[in-house]
């Protein structure tokens, strides 16, 4: 393992579980786990069994190496609403919302979750390979008695699937959030995900988070899970990973993101790129992000080229469906739910078709 890797809290948690670590956005993460003694008596381990273990009962994983801070200050929400298209002065305390920050061309700077802690507080977390960029960015556009202070010395936690509810009595509904107690420790707590299934995000003290874990862990019907589980989870559940279905040149509306853009937003479109994106809202973007089901038994892997239509950003094998899915963008001509494709996975053409999204129902908490 490359010694120059950020590690998070958890580093010696997740080595101790049998955890194989890799590199991801500058951090050493779980991969997956292989487990020992009673852990294996809950689940075989490995990336499969994970993702089955998540959907059928509750995962934890290790997300400390997002980026968290705090805006505070009057005029917080304004601050940052002139930032993205959200709409963040109407977000009610108690309440998180999912927003992108964008740029003058309408690309996706990076998406982000905004939660209204009450008093000018806003809680943010953000991609932990966009923070060196998204960070400046607003603490840049930010005026006078607003301050943006990151938060380097919390730890977050997922804990995600059906049985999330009946261990962690949290906000009851989703994209709720609240400051409580979880396990005895002093948490904020976001009901949602990066699963699809209903579950709380949970940001905890760094010093506090083995602890957390380990007391989390201590459920019968929760096992630790890795990296290679959470994508094919979001992936099944529809969900963008930024820097394969996201980047700067991708706007919301190719991404179909559209639902982003709050109803008061769209009277002055007065955030970054919003002429851009208003004219592809009103005259079709010349793409669009659409689910793809492979025929037969072979993934087609980010990267994959969709001959004369575009190209695959993120795909895999479901573990759920029992079938390769994957998401892409393709000329809008082609877009239409149904439309047959052609792939190109590793030489050879393979036939695939244009299907909806979410792959998995979404089951998050109403």
């Amino acid at each position: 393992m490359d010694p120059t890797l950020l590690t998070t809290p958890l580093d010696a948690w997740h080595r101790s579980l049998g955890a194989r670590m890799v590199p991801f956005a500058g951090y050493a993460m779980p991969v997956q786990y292989d487990f020992t003694g009673t852990m294996a008596e809950r689940c075989r381990g490995g990336v499969l069994s994970e993702h089955l273990h998540c959907r059928a009962k509750a995962a934890l994983f290790d997300v400390s190496h997002m980026g968290q801070a705090m805006l505070e200050g009057p005029g917080a929400a304004a601050a940052l609403e002139r930032l993205v298209p959200g709409d963040i002065i109407g977000l009610k305390p108690g309440r998180q919302r999912y927003t992108l920050l964008t740029n003058a061309q309408g690309g996706i700077v990076d998406d982000l979750m905004v939660a209204n802690l009450g008093d000018d507080r806003l809680f943010l977390v953000v991609n932990a390979s966009r923070k060196h960029v998204d960070f400046p960015l607003i603490a840049a556009a930010l005026p006078p008695g607003v301050t943006l202070r990151p938060l380097p010395d919390r730890a977050l936690l997922a804990l995600q699937g059906p049985a999330a509810a009946s261990i962690l009595d949290g906000p009851k509904s989703f994209m709720g959030v609240a400051t409580m107690p979880v396990e005895g420790i002093e948490c904020m707590v976001s009901r949602s995900g990066y699963t699809g299934e209903d579950g709380f995000e949970i940001s905890v003290p760094a010093t506090e988070a083995e602890t957390l874990a380990n007391r989390l862990l201590a459920h019968d019907e929760v096992i630790p899970a890795g990296l290679g589980a959470r994508d094919s989870l979001r992936l099944e559940a529809g969900l963008c990973l930024y820097g394969n279905d996201l980047d700067e040149t991708t706007t919301p509306i190719e991404a179909g993101l559209t639902w982003v853009i709050g109803k008061r937003r769209k009277m002055d479109w007065d955030f970054p790129g919003g002429s851009v994106i208003r004219d592809q809202l009103d005259n079709g973007a010349p793409r669009l992000r659409v689910g793809i089901r492979p025929d037969g038994r072979t993934p087609a892997r980010a990267g994959t080229v969709v001959e004369n239509a575009g190209i695959v950003t993120s795909g895999g094998f479901s573990p759920t469906l029992n079938t390769p899915i994957a998401m892409g963008y393709v000329g809008r001509a082609v877009a239409g739910d149904g439309t047959a494709l052609i792939l190109t996975v590793r030489g050879k053409a393979l036939p695939a078709t244009v299907v909806p999204v979410p792959f998995v129902p979404h089951r998050y908490a109403r």
